[in-house]
């Protein structure tokens, strides 16, 4: 194996951890990383993290150990999902940055495309989302043994309240450095403006731009109330989580331990999913409480943004991936949706 700058920074990010790490008599050790905090009652990939130790640990009699790696330690996503690749991180935890190495997971980012939460769900634990887990594995190495959830992403600005796609015209929306993003909020009338996301505390502090958009969960935790009047219940990306392991380990384990390991990381995602649903109820309560206008469109101002948003998005995407996943996704909604 090549040992990049990047390998050997995790690797060396490893080996001081172990100094900190209880001694475990485990004939098996695998190593679990992600960017959330620890805290389970708040972190939706850290509640992910501690029931998939423990379900692990706890039914092996500590036989397999997971060493958990949690905010960042070891990288940011796209770093630990490149080392899982090279088979130094065992499980990686990530969200967005997963499309960057298999693009046809960005069907899942289609604007408006997931009516509510539990159609996500079916969709992506039913037939879709393994057709996407196999076609990814084959494309990266990299097995999805789970998927959880970021939660839906909502507008907040500081200039006005927004209703529909019109309310959005001439505001600086600050977008990830993605350009499927950059499509979406360019195609609702918004002047989209990628910036990285340490810099977005400040970008919006100083008015570099006028909103940004996030799930609730996170804009209550980073504070975004104190820059931001107005929050837009929009929902117009449902974010996920995937949760995944380099296959060589996986295929090195037992078909016991790969039992065990599939159905711990399929309980962890719906942890992670529960706490993120906990923290966005929560958090919209709260963000009430801190005098933010909170504007829940209606059915009939929702289809404008899908109106305007959606087709955009699709063709960019006609010309990333083959069209085939897209209308393979929509049907998987159109499914999950009739049997609600």
């Amino acid at each position: 194996m090549k040992l990049t700058t990047r390998t050997l920074g995790v690797l060396m990010g490893l080996a001081l951890s172990a100094f900190t790490l209880p001694s475990l008599a485990a004939d098996i050790e695998l190593s679990f990383g992600h960017v959330d905090p620890q805290d389970w009652t708040t972190s939706k990939k850290g509640a992910a993290a501690k029931v998939f130790k423990d379900m692990v640990e706890g039914q092996t009699g500590g036989r397999i150990a997971v060493n958990v790696y949690p905010a960042s330690q070891l990288g940011g996503e796209m770093d630990m999902l490149q080392t899982a690749q090279d088979g130094v991180l065992s499980i990686v935890m990530a969200s967005g940055s997963f499309t960057q190495l298999c693009p046809e997971a960005q069907v899942l980012n289609i604007p408006y495309l997931f009516p509510s939460a539990p159609v996500a769900w079916d969709v992506l634990d039913g037939p879709f989302g393994k057709a996407l887990s196999d076609h990814c594995l084959k494309k990266t190495g990299l097995r999805i043994l789970a998927y959880g959830e970021t939660g839906f992403r909502n507008f907040t600005n500081s200039k006005r309240p927004v209703a529909e796609p019109k309310d959005l015209n001439g505001l600086k929306i600050r977008v990830m450095t993605t350009p499927l993003f950059v499509e979406m909020v360019k195609a609702l009338g918004a002047e989209p403006t990628p910036i990285a996301w340490p810099e977005v505390p400040s970008a919006l502090a100083t008015g570099v731009v006028d909103g940004q958009e996030n799930p609730v969960g996170t804009i209550y935790n980073m504070k975004f109330y104190q820059m931001q009047d107005y929050l837009t219940l929009d929902g117009h990306v449902y974010g996920t989580d995937f949760l995944v392991i380099n296959n060589d380990i996986f295929e090195n384990l037992s078909p016991e331990d790969q039992r065990l390991v599939r159905t711990a990381a399929r309980t962890a995602g719906m942890v992670g999913r529960a706490i993120q649903q906990v923290n966005s109820a929560e958090g919209l309560s709260e963000l009430a409480d801190k005098g933010m206008t909170i504007t829940k469109p209606t059915k009939e101002q929702l289809a404008k943004f899908q109106a305007a948003a959606q087709p955009a998005v699709i063709h960019w995407l006609k010309g990333e991936l083959d069209p085939e996943w897209i209308t393979r996704v929509q049907d998987a909604v159109k499914q999950a949706t009739a049997a609600e």
